[in-house]
């Protein structure tokens, strides 16, 4: 596929001890290969990209155990280094052994690691994998630092880039693993809750202590604990209530993208989770999530 040339290179870094504001984004020009986009050590977007793929790459290990006829392309992108030099290159013919190591054909001839060339079969460990991406029915799933070179484009470029993909680049449908592991596991985990109608699997996604601190902070209220431990019970009273009267909202048939995660603490993050609904509308919203002792847990809405 023309694809694979056009993105072989497109996330490359050369390694930087000390690397400045001018070294965050530009681009190395090769005559008869694609551009290379490079982006400095220090960019979150990109950093937040390859955490991402690295904690939905079983939705990519299934593909290849179980493949799709409608997906038609699957490749990784492997961290390699080659002393002080190092860069971001996809794979073609991915395979995986029993402890998650990668391997496959390297898919362009390497600018800064001399020492390999395009076609050649190479392995890496599984902390090398720096991004994965599967193309179903002429949709891009994963391929989450090309979204994260994507969204620094603008008007015009943008277009540009999105016709040269061939490709159709929506907000990603993300496969997180569905348990308290992630702030994304915890809502997948409590929205499975809702989908069973089970009271108990639902309470355990949620923290209502934290999400009674919260309120009473946004609201300017005194947050000693016996306020907190207080308002946390009326929230959790109110939550039963709710939903013994109104019922569980479904998500059967829901895909779900997470575009962003925001730090507010280093035990609070604000989640945007965008809705793929069966009848082709979607909806967004965003949630508070904390980091508990046993697990993330769910609070309430962004307002």
């Amino acid at each position: 596929m023309h694809i694979m040339g056009f993105f072989s290179n497109l996330f490359g870094k050369k390694k930087q001890t000390n690397p400045t504001a001018a070294d965050v984004k530009f681009v190395t020009e090769r005559e008869g290969e694609p551009d290379v986009v490079h982006v400095a050590n220090e960019d979150e977007r990109m950093d937040w990209a390859i955490e991402k793929a690295n904690l939905t790459i079983e939705y990519f290990k299934d593909s290849l155990r179980n493949p799709r006829p409608d997906q038609q392309y699957l490749s990784v992108k492997a961290h390699l280094v080659e002393g002080q030099n190092s860069e971001h290159i996809w794979l073609t013919d991915p395979t995986f052994d029993e402890q998650g190591n990668l391997f496959g054909k390297l898919g362009n001839n390497p600018i800064y690691v001399k020492h390999m060339k395009m076609g050649q079969q190479i392995g890496v460990d599984a902390d090398q994998i720096s991004d994965w991406m599967i193309i179903e029915n002429g949709r891009l799933i994963g391929g989450y630092t090309i979204r994260a070179i994507r969204d620094g484009m603008h008007g015009k470029k943008r277009d540009d880039f999105d016709t040269s993909t061939g490709m159709f680049i929506d907000e990603g449908v993300d496969y997180f693993k569905h348990n308290l592991e992630t702030p994304e596991g915890a809502i997948l985990s409590l929205e499975d809750a809702y989908d069973n109608k089970d009271f108990d699997a639902a309470l355990a996604c949620k923290n209502f202590y934290e999400e009674g601190r919260l309120m009473a902070e946004s609201k300017g209220m005194p947050t000693e604990e016996g306020v907190v431990e207080k308002m946390g019970k009326l929230l959790k009273l109110s939550f039963i209530q709710y939903h013994q009267e109104n019922g569980f909202p479904s998500f059967k048939g829901v895909k779900r993208a997470f575009p962003n995660r925001q730090k507010v603490t280093d035990d609070l993050y604000i989640i945007t989770e965008v809705c793929f609904n069966p009848d082709q509308t979607k909806s967004m919203q965003k949630h508070y999530v904390h980091k508990s002792n046993n697990g993330w847990k769910v609070l309430n809405l962004v307002e």
